[in-house]
């Protein structure tokens, strides 16, 4: 199982990446939680909710380059959150890491978070999981397939998911991306944007 698995849709490499295992510097997790974000509004996957509806800049080209790459963003000037590059090369899509639920290496996550945070909460939220893992803004680019990265992406059998709205976008915030592992303590609220449409007003 490699890269090529998400050489697809964005929803269907979302559905490849979730419960997929994460390795970052010490820790091993398995994601619970993602979401699906597309590209520009002449390309396959139109999605005005995604940094690259604009088109390729400095910041956003990792999602318009080969799939299985990691893309690394600050959100809010505070929290670090990474996605998975996928579909074709050079065709913008991504699915973000949300939550990731510990299997090893606990006590280095719980020394990156703080010792308040539960073990459920380590990696619960995008940026809280970057923090677990130790995943930095360096790290965007990084093929999360070669087997000297840092940060590493396995692939396991999919499995049956839950779906939902994005979180917190305000544009195209009823499109059901997002996907989650059903019965996991570690996958986020959902909290939907104050700037968002009414629900069923929204692509």
């Amino acid at each position: 199982m490699g890269p090529d698995e998400l050489q697809t849709e964005p929803l269907a490499a979302a559905r490849r990446v979730l419960g997929a295992t994460l390795t970052g510097r010490g820790v091993r997790a398995v994601i619970v939680e993602v979401e699906a974000y597309g590209g520009v509004p002449d390309g396959p996957w139109p999605d005005p909710a995604a940094h690259s509806y604009r088109g390729p800049t400095g910041r956003n080209r990792v999602m318009f380059g080969p799939p299985g790459h990691l893309y690394t963003y600050r959100s809010y000037g505070i929290h670090i959150c990474a996605n998975v590059a996928c579909g074709p090369d050079g065709t913008a899509a991504a699915a973000l890491l949300r939550a990731a639920a510990i299997v090893d290496g606990a006590a280095v996550a719980r020394a990156r978070r703080g010792e308040q945070h539960r073990p459920v909460a380590l990696a619960r939220g995008p940026g809280n999981l970057c923090a677990a893992l130790g995943i930095t803004l360096d790290d965007n680019g990084l093929d999360l397939f070669d087997p000297t990265s840092p940060v590493r992406l396995t692939l396991n059998a999919p499995q049956p998911a839950a779906t939902g709205p994005r979180v917190g976008v305000s544009s195209a915030a009823d499109r059901r991306w997002r996907l989650w592992l059903p019965d996991h303590p570690e996958v986020s609220s959902y909290k939907r944007s104050p700037r968002a449409p009414a629900p069923g007003d929204s692509d």
